[in-house]
């Protein structure tokens, strides 16, 4: 049965008309009604009546979509996690990130460090900080920060800046209004174009341990669940300017090098002491936790390999690294024997890391750091490097130090709302050292050096995460509780002084996190 002739030629004569205008190929609408009327689908005066309307001009077409965006012209892309708070300016997409910290931390002895831990500086118990315990309440680990996701082009682009308040703080802070002083901890560029990502800015160090790839963001970086903010000794990492290139292999495989702010360190800041120098050297080249101005040769070079697959639906992680570090010094000085003398000394070092999970939400975790003129990388817990007595030629020698330094961890998410973690930690640090013809010492870890100069430091840590409610609207509450010992061994103590030091702390955290 034929369709009704007063809507049927209609239909036919748009389908036809559309059918030619969206066709890579010219249709022969004439042919086609010769066929319909053939086989009886239309009439001839039906085909005529086609005829005329498909010869007649076609009107103009409504828009209905954008033109396609310039070349180069940039579009919004949303970031990885939406949250409500997001904005947008533009082309760009604006998200704030951040939490709410309350601290609680009571220590067995005065570490003097605030509520994180100056590692090498626990206190020996034959002194009057060895005898007192500390409590703090503190707000200063609250978080602020943004993160700014947009694109040009093919190219993804990613700012992100993030800060606290543990700035270096007024030396009467504690008396009446707290003040804390605000800081920088990250702000850096990151562009992603294909398999090539690129930053520029201060970030963690690419020699910290990853959690996934060699990721940039903080939820790519392991620096533990501890709640304290110097973490766990024996973690190797650091924040500082870089710049870096990673090339993403394959989904499983990603390779970075990265140029990272030197520093000349030889001891002194985190607890951790300086090494004694030869009578008229000049300090000022060197980094002893008291200037920013000591002179660099060259910035220190990372390069990084990570592996991440999955066996089942659990998800392993492992990635290698390497340290390459230069230190110079010069010896000047004019009378009557001048003397312009540089000295130069390349340290190295190299890691490896794994974050493997062995069933669902239990995962095992290891790091392993060795170093000869890397201890600056262990929360600057070791020195690079001492510097002994000038040779004839009026040349110092520089002496790079071993640091070495290993975790092993478990966290486990026992429950969607707690998480509970654990790790040991161990720093080992060498020695280097002349005797002088008055009988004195000059460099690290020599007999009769200050209980100090540390050889081992030890940190046992257990905590847990728990979350007591969540919303993807309104964030999340959290508490965070974590129980660590710790015990350091200097390479020299006096007959009947103790031979570690040692401490337990208690941290109670209660943080709300912005959505």
């Amino acid at each position: 049965m034929r369709l009704p002739s007063f809507k049927f030629p209609a239909v036919l004569a748009a389908t036809i008309a559309a059918a030619t205008a969206a066709s890579a190929q010219p249709i022969d609408g004439k042919a086609l009604l010769d066929l319909l009327v053939r086989k009886g689908v239309v009439t001839p005066q039906e085909a005529a009546s086609l005829r005329s309307e498909l010869a007649a001009p076609a009107p103009a077409a409504v828009a209905v979509a954008a033109a396609p965006a310039a070349p180069g012209a940039a579009a919004p892309v949303e970031a990885d996690r939406k949250s409500p708070l997001f904005f947008r300016i533009g082309v760009a997409n604006f998200t704030p990130v951040g939490f709410m910290d309350f601290t609680t931390v009571y220590r067995g002895t005065n570490v003097g460090s605030g509520i994180g831990t100056n590692f090498a500086g626990i206190p020996f118990s034959n002194t009057a900080a060895g005898r007192l315990s500390e409590t703090k309440f503190s707000a200063q680990n609250s978080r602020i920060g943004l993160r700014v996701d947009s694109a040009v082009s093919d190219t993804k682009v990613l700012g992100y800046l993030e800060s606290d308040f543990l700035g270096n703080a007024p030396t009467n802070l504690g008396v009446s209004s707290n003040a804390a002083t605000l800081r920088m901890r990250l702000y850096f560029a990151d562009l992603k174009i294909h398999d090539w990502e690129f930053l520029a800015g201060q970030d963690w160090t690419m020699l910290t341990p990853n959690r996934k790839g060699i990721g940039v963001m903080p939820s790519d970086i392991f620096f533990t669940s501890n709640m304290d903010t110097n973490y766990q000794a024996g973690l190797t990492w650091s924040r500082q300017p870089q710049v870096r290139a990673i090339y993403h292999a394959t989904p499983e495989v990603t390779a970075g090098l990265s140029l990272e702010n030197p520093d000349q360190y030889v001891g002194g800041t985190n607890g951790s002491a300086a090494v004694t120098f030869p009578a008229g050297f000049n300090a000022a080249q060197v980094d002893t936790g008291a200037a920013t101005s000591a002179p660099n040769a060259f910035p220190d070079v990372i390069g990084k390999l990570a592996y991440d697959t999955k066996v089942g639906d659990l998800a392993w992680h492992f990635d290698a690294a390497a340290l390459f570090r230069t230190f110079k010094v010069n010896n000047f000085a004019t009378g009557a024997a001048p003397i312009d003398a540089d000295t130069t000394k390349t340290g190295v070092g190299g890691s490896i890391n794994g974050i493997v999970e062995v069933a669902k939400g239990l995962n095992l975790i290891g790091n392993a750091y060795w170093s000869k003129g890397g201890g600056r990388y262990i929360f600057g817990q070791a020195p690079d490097f001492a510097v002994l007595p000038a040779d004839a030629s009026g040349a110092y020698k520089l002496s790079t130090l071993r640091a070495d330094s290993y975790l092993a961890g478990v966290e486990w998410q026992a429950a969607p709302s707690s998480l509970l973690f654990g790790y040991y930690s161990h720093v080992n640090i060498g020695r280097s050292y002349n005797q002088l013809a008055n009988g004195s010492y000059v460099g690290y870890g020599y007999p009769g050096s200050p209980n100090s100069n540390n050889h081992t430091i030890e940190e046992f840590t257990l905590g847990e995460t728990q979350t007591l409610w969540k919303s993807a609207d309104y964030g999340a509450l959290q508490v965070i509780s974590q129980f660590s010992y710790v015990d350091r061994a200097p390479w020299f103590v006096a007959a009947g002084t103790p031979s570690k030091a040692h401490t337990g702390m208690f941290f109670v955290n209660l943080r709300y996190v912005l959505p």
